[in-house]
């Protein structure tokens, strides 16, 4: 299933944030080569794990990590604009209805169904939160991910040349996108929209939408 939580909310599942921040260990670090910090308990963690962010996260069966994504509004911190912005002309994108999306990583085992899962995810945070796009570095391989999915980005930059080359993109989750990933997925908008409300609205409030 497909779990919205925030930062400060972590601790309230700790097996599937311990497996999420060693999976990304294993992939940033291990599997990419990317000059990234793995502590002493073998987590991939960085300063925007620190701001609160909103974590898309697909769980097992078993309660562990398939999957996950992270997502901060760029009227804050940001990757893009923090070390990217020379893929921009120094432009910085800031504005309430695009929110940054990083740390796109899979599971090393994890089923061929996680990417379209967290396709969905991606696509109830921009409905849920009124966004127009989500802006994001990619690599090629990425790249071809979203393409498969359907998601190629609209390129605002790009760097380097083979495997070192990195791009800057926005995406627009368009609502003829939900059928389309829902398929792959194998479930209906009920159940994708039952997902979201658990994280947001546990006893039937309003959702709790941190940036709001």
């Amino acid at each position: 299933m497909l779990r919205y939580i925030y930062g400060d909310s972590l601790h309230q599942f700790p097996y599937l944030r311990d497996t999420m921040f060693k999976d990304r260990a294993d992939q940033f670090k291990n599997r990419l080569g990317w000059a990234v910090t793995v502590n002493a308990m073998g987590h991939e963690r960085d300063e925007y794990d620190d701001l609160n962010p909103l974590y898309v996260i697909w769980q097992n069966a078993d309660g562990s990590h398939g999957g996950s994504m992270r997502f901060l509004p760029t009227i804050g911190n940001t990757m893009v604009n923090d070390h990217f912005s020379h893929l921009t002309d120094g432009v910085r994108i800031e504005s309430p209805l695009i929110w940054e999306c990083t740390r796109f990583c899979l599971a090393p085992r994890a089923e061929r169904n996680v990417t379209a899962a967290l396709t969905l995810g991606a696509g109830e945070v921009m409905d849920e939160f009124k966004l127009d796009h989500f802006v994001g570095v990619f690599d090629p391989r990425m790249e071809r991910i979203y393409r498969l999915m359907g998601l190629s980005p609209d390129v605002i930059g790009r760097a380097g040349e083979g495997r070192e080359e990195i791009g800057v993109g926005l995406w627009e989750m368009r609502p003829d996108a939900f059928a389309r990933t829902l398929a792959k997925l194998g479930v209906d908008r009920a159940t994708s929209k039952a997902w979201l409300r658990r994280a947001f609205a546990p006893a039937g409030d309003a959702p709790l939408h941190a940036y709001a």
